[in-house]
């Protein structure tokens, strides 16, 4: 792929508000599919859909742990890909942290 072609596919993975909603999300740490499904309110169908397409423009990675597998930024331009698009007034957004422990969640970290 020409550079161009590269950045066309980052700005159109970009160009969701669910995409979005997970990057701002894995800003915060690495999560697993269960616990962005429990923190998002997202199916898994719809949040693997949308993880492929963010792998795909190489701005998230993945790892497997057992059953589980835990998502991660790749691209280190993605925070401040965000910052610019929330602009000044906007410049942090809270978020629950992937590291929060969560009742609807079934991830191994949520278990202990």
């Amino acid at each position: 792929m020409t550079e161009h072609a590269d950045t066309a596919q980052i700005f159109k993975a970009l160009a969701h508000p669910a995409r979005l909603r997970i990057l701002e999300t894995l800003e915060q740490g690495e999560a697993c599919v269960c616990h962005l499904e429990a923190l998002l309110g997202f199916r898994q169908a719809y949040l693997s859909q949308q993880l492929a397409v963010l792998r795909q423009a190489g701005l998230v990675g993945d790892r497997r742990e057992g059953l589980n597998v835990f998502y991660c930024l790749m691209d280190e331009r993605v925070p401040m890909l965000l910052r610019l698009m929330r602009g000044k007034e906007a410049a942090h957004v809270d978020h629950v942290s992937p590291a929060a422990v969560l009742p609807n969640c079934s991830c191994p970290r949520c278990r202990s």
